[in-house]
């Protein structure tokens, strides 16, 4: 059976128990008792063992205790012996303070005493040596006023005498005062006329108005009269210093905005907060109710058209720097002359300052793109007239092929450098230091697009427009400056015009590629490559133009019907074909053939030691017509020719070529076969005649197939000469093929 011991079997919240041992009023021999009755021996052994256990414990904790505190003990102790000795000391000092005290009190009586009949007197002495003293300031003040105006120092004057009115009008009515106060008057009046043509007088700075405008309003002038007349004076010193600004040319951009910073704005901005302190910020019961909102609008009105005069002049400053002076200098200044307005706008509360910097700014970002702009386009006409001197001064047209690879490269690399530092340049507008930014104003982020419009794109095409003008057939332009031209507008198309776009872009944080307003990269590049093909196509016409010359010459000059027997190639072919080397030369060290798809070392199996042509056709089987096999009587029929035509297609001659060194080369070569065939139309040969046709068509066709990638269309046109020749010929005859071979071999 489980039994409670008698600490747990009454409830814990008893005060008075006598069986807790917790309790004031715990009963030991009563616990005990208690204990032995209700428990067993084991359960008063442990009893026991606890309580021993619980006295251990108690008395450590109170050793420890103890310990912890002993140094605070002995400190109290000290300072409770030190206590008692201080409190001695003091008690002796507050005794002998209240036998002193005593002792004072005791005299302040007897002197009390002593004065209280003359107390009174005392009083009335003193308020009467106060008037005397104001007396004798009034019976001064004439005097001291003269003194005061002739020491120019106008502003104690002025306190001076308007402290003397307070007792004028205490004391005014006495006679003795009377005359004091009309001579003050009267100096007062004096002082106050020099201060209006003081106020009134040129030259007079926005500090000394503002003062002369404060002692007129203490002598009470006028309000509005000095209000109108304040405005009016100011705005004379101010024209002053813009005329004096004005003559600050030998000064750079900075010290020039210093300057009006210093001079003008500071002298505006002191006469603004002096004007509003005066007139708008006090009311004035005498004037009408509006003149304090006429006065801040005529302020307004007067703040406004002096800013605007001097950014005006900044304005003109700028204009005539831009292209000259430092650009960052000048960014500088303005960015100290924003700050400063900003400061003004601030300081001008109430007042609408309507035209600001950032309008001179972006004003002058756009004419920096427009000096910029000429400078490329003069740079890039210098740097074609360069390329056109080094092709006049080319000695020989294989040099000129070796070095156009490095006049393009020149051309190219300048152009684009020269556009990339200008794109750099006008990077200083945009810069985080600046106290403006212009993309965030609408005409900034207008001005900003324009930067890529009108300066990059604008370049570009004025490049293309001016490469187009060599390729007009009336211009005088050299062959290899029209193939130079051309490559450099393809190189322009096929890196330069992406690499540009995408920089300008990528500098200023245009998004241009979903914009509808800004110009896309593939139009210029169309542009471009329309240009570098015109080029091509003029370079082409040119040179075969001349090659055309050449053959319609050695056709015209030469008496066809009373030609010798044929013995030799005629020296005009063997010219077109070293002058189509030449050119060949020239075109492959800039226009490789696709794959070498036109490159060959071999003429075809067609054997072009043969001395029939035949007509092709790509698409057809071939089909050969062998002159030298028809009689007289056929040859002089217009049935072999009509023959040909019909199983032949239309050749264009003037078509645009591709940019490969084969169809370069083939278009040349067409136009000059074309000029030969007509040419010979036109004329009438003898038997010998259309035998040295002969000859001279074999020689073509033993020599230009190299040149070509398809010499088909070369045949074809062979072809159509010989048989022009055959049919324009009065004795048609051809010489055996052995014996051409053999002129053609030979010569």
């Amino acid at each position: 059976m489980n039994k409670v011991t008698p600490k747990t079997a009454y409830p814990m919240d008893e005060k008075d128990n006598p069986f807790d041992m917790d309790s004031s009023s715990f009963d030991a021999d009563r616990y005990l008792e208690k204990l032995l009755k209700d428990c067993s021996l084991k359960q008063i052994m442990d009893t026991e063992a606890a309580v021993v256990k619980d006295t251990q414990t108690l008395h450590s904790d109170m050793q420890t205790l103890v310990y912890e505190n002993y140094n605070k003990f002995i400190s109290a102790t000290d300072t409770i012996r030190k206590m008692k000795d201080d409190f001695k000391q003091m008690e002796t000092d507050v005794n002998l303070l209240m036998t002193k005290m005593q002792s004072i009190t005791t005299f302040s009586e007897q002197i009390t005493g002593t004065l209280q009949g003359t107390r009174s007197q005392l009083c009335r002495l003193s308020e009467k040596h106060s008037l005397l003293k104001r007396l004798q300031f009034l019976s001064t003040l004439p005097a001291k006023l003269k003194s005061l105006i002739e020491e120019q120092n106008y502003a104690q004057a002025v306190q001076d005498y308007l402290h003397a009115q307070k007792v004028f009008a205490q004391y005014g009515r006495q006679p003795s005062f009377d005359g004091i106060q009309r001579d003050c008057d009267a100096i007062m009046a004096e002082l106050k006329e020099r201060l209006r043509q003081d106020f009134q007088r040129a030259g007079n700075t926005a500090q000394s108005l503002t003062e002369i405008g404060e002692l007129l309003l203490q002598l009470d002038e006028k309000t509005s009269d000095l209000a109108s007349e304040m405005l009016r004076c100011a705005a004379k010193r101010l024209h002053e210093q813009i005329v004096m600004l004005q003559d600050q040319t030998e000064r750079d951009m900075l010290e020039f905005v210093d300057m009006g910073i210093d001079g003008f704005l500071n002298d505006l901005a002191l006469v603004v907060t002096s004007y509003f302190d005066m007139f708008v910020a006090k009311h004035y019961e005498h004037e009408r109710d509006d003149f304090q909102e006429n006065a801040l609008n005529e302020l307004n009105l007067f703040l406004n058209e002096n800013i605007d005069k001097y950014l005006t002049l900044v304005q003109d400053r700028v204009e005539s720097d831009i292209g000259y002076g430092d650009t960052q200098v000048m960014l500088r200044a303005l960015d100290r002359l924003h700050r400063r307005l900003q400061a003004m706008r601030n300081i001008c509360r109430g007042l609408q300052v309507q035209r600001n910097t950032l309008d001179i700014i972006i004003a002058a970002a756009h004419q920096l793109c427009d000096a910029h702009g000429k400078s490329l386009r003069d740079h890039f006409a210098d740097s074609l007239s360069a390329v056109r001197l080094s092709l006049v001064s080319a000695k020989s047209d294989l040099a000129a092929g070796v070095s156009l690879n490095d006049l393009i490269s020149n051309l190219y690399v300048a152009m684009v450098e020269k556009i990339k530092g200008v794109l750099q340049d006008l990077m200083i507008f945009l810069r985080t230091d600046w106290s403006f930014n212009i993309k965030a104003e609408h005409k900034g982020a207008l001005c900003v697009e324009g930067i890529r419009e009108n300066l990059l794109i604008g370049f570009l095409r004025h490049i293309s427009k001016v490469m187009c003008g060599f390729a007009d057939a009336s211009s005088s332009s050299p062959p290899n400056l029209l193939l130079v031209l051309s490559k450099t507008c393809l190189e322009l198309e096929q890196q330069g015009v992406h690499i540009l776009i995408a920089l300008v872009d990528d500098l200023y944080e245009i998004e241009s590629e979903n914009s509808a307003t800004l110009t896309h990269e593939t139009e210029i590049c169309a542009e471009m490559r329309e240009t570098a093909q015109s080029l091509l196509d003029a370079y082409v016409r040119l040179q075969g133009t001349n090659i055309s010359q050449m053959l319609r010459k050695s056709v015209e000059t030469r008496d066809w019907l009373n030609c010798l027997e044929p013995r030799s190639v005629r020296a005009v072919m063997k010219r077109v074909v070293e002058e189509l080397g030449s050119i060949e030369t020239v075109v492959a060290s800039l226009y490789e053939s696709a794959g070498n798809a036109g490159f060959r070392t071999t003429a075809s199996s067609d054997s072009s030691r043969k001395t029939y042509f035949s007509n092709f056709n790509a698409s057809k089987p071939q089909y050969r017509s062998n002159w030298s096999n028809y009689t007289p009587s056929q040859l002089e029929s217009s049935y072999v020719s009509n023959i040909h035509r019909l199983f032949s297609e239309r050749v264009d001659i003037f078509t645009s070529v591709e940019f490969s060194k084969a169809s370069i080369v083939m278009g040349i070569i067409k136009i000059g076969l074309k000029t030969l065939l007509e040419c010979v139309r036109l004329r009438t040969f003898s038997k010998f005649g259309l035998q040295q046709i002969q000859v001279d068509a074999h020689y073509l066709q033993m020599n230009l197939w190299r040149f070509v990638s398809d010499e088909n269309l070369v045949n074809f046109l062979l072809d159509e000469i010989l048989g022009s020749a055959v049919h324009r010929c009065l004795e048609s005859v051809l010489m055996e093929p052995n014996a051409v071979e053999i002129i053609c071999e030979r010569g």
